[in-house]
């Protein structure tokens, strides 16, 4: 979750001035069409939005304290999709953080939530659906839990890749700088924090959950097997392209550096982003690191912005004037800039035109249909459209 969450919700964030890139000061982009932003709901501190898989009526928002509210046909319900409010603790950045849907959810109504529980833990677990707008609350099943002796730098973003593996992006513990150990949690392969997990969530035999042969660390003396990537700040909101499986992860900076990382999912099997060694594409602590993964794009705290929030590559058919783009933009600033990802690095990395600064913007959602919402802590919920 975004470092400047804890003070939004104890005062009001008055927006930055419009910042610029690391590299140039983009202007509001041309684009071939309009976009416009249409409301979909207000809802209590929402952090996040999906859908079920095949589901084109539905959307779930996810709020921060401990519920999922369901918006059917643009139509946000008053009954929520699932309440676990008595299992999280709420507040900073602390909640009810991620929700994925099983791929084959249709048939075995499973989904599961990454949340901060009420000792202070983060915890993945799995429930059942019971309609299809209500789940069954007593069907929870605990998937795995893992120690956070910090309150902030949680991740929490979850979703299957189309290998129909369980992702799970975490952050490195909190405090300031990783300070924890000798070379911080997200160097150290024998912590699941600051990591990207890789883990088949369903029961297997007497255990929780299971670990892919294929993982990277499998085997490895002293090291996680859950792990299949390391060396994450805090991934506060990290996606698949629905194209083609890529992966693009928003990672949160300390002091100087916001980061997006981009590459497909092959590649990062074993990848190290380079955090604490490396802050963005800066040298931050010790040492040095052969072979981290470069960040395609950069934006620095000295040109507005404060904590990243990662987006996802637009492939909604009607929004043709972003299609093909990521989108993804500031907590702080509030603006949503769009930009051309490629191997080899970004083009094209300026602001949307025509579209308003986001209040505390916490997050960006896909829907089945692949259409983009945009969702402010602040409350309100809001979809990506054509003009």
């Amino acid at each position: 979750m975004p470092k400047a969450l804890l003070c939004s919700i104890v005062c009001t964030i008055a927006l930055a001035a419009c910042g610029t890139s690391a590299v140039t000061d983009p202007q509001d982009a041309s684009a071939a069409g309009a976009v416009k932003l249409v409301d979909v709901g207000t809802f209590s501190k929402p952090l996040y939005l999906t859908s079920p898989p095949t589901d084109k009526r539905r959307v779930m928002v996810v709020e921060q304290a401990g519920r999922i509210m369901v918006v059917r046909d643009g139509r946000k319900r008053s009954v929520p999709f699932l309440d676990i409010r008595s299992r999280v603790r709420s507040g900073g950045e602390q909640g009810l953080l991620g929700l994925a849907f099983a791929p084959d959810y249709a048939r075995s109504g499973l989904f599961y939530v990454y949340f901060t529980r009420t000792d202070g833990r983060q915890e993945i677990a799995e429930f059942r659906r019971l309609t299809s707008e209500r789940a069954r609350s007593s069907s929870y099943r605990s998937v795995l839990i893992m120690d956070d002796a910090e309150s902030n730098h949680n991740g929490g973003d979850i979703a299957f890749g189309s290998d129909k593996m369980l992702y799970v992006g975490t952050g490195d513990g909190g405090g300031g700088g990783d300070n924890h150990g000798t070379i911080g949690n997200a160097q150290d392969l024998g912590s699941l924090l600051g990591k990207m997990l890789r883990i088949d969530p369903r029961r297997s035999a007497s255990r929780a959950y299971s670990v892919p042969r294929s993982n990277p660390f499998l085997g490895t003396p002293g090291a996680r097997p859950e792990i299949y990537a390391y060396g994450l700040r805090n991934p506060w909101r990290w996606s698949f392209d629905r194209s083609n499986g890529n992966l693009v992860i928003g990672d949160v900076g300390q002091s100087d550096v916001e980061e997006i990382d981009y590459l497909s999912r092959a590649a990062a099997r074993g990848a190290n982003f380079g955090w604490r060694v490396r802050e963005g594409n800066q040298q931050y602590g010790s040492g040095s690191l052969s072979g981290a993964v470069e960040p395609v794009i950069t934006h620095t705290h000295d040109s507005g912005w404060c904590s990243i929030t990662g987006g996802y590559v637009v492939r909604d058919p009607a929004l043709t004037a972003l299609r093909g783009l990521y989108v993804y933009g500031d907590f702080c600033m509030g603006k949503i800039y769009s930009a051309k990802l490629d191997a080899s690095g970004a083009t094209g990395d300026q602001a949307v035109a025509g579209l308003p600064r986001i209040n505390v913007l916490s997050s960006f959602g896909e829907d089945a249909r692949g259409r983009i919402y945009v969702v402010s802590l602040g409350g309100a919920v809001r979809r990506l459209a054509a003009g």
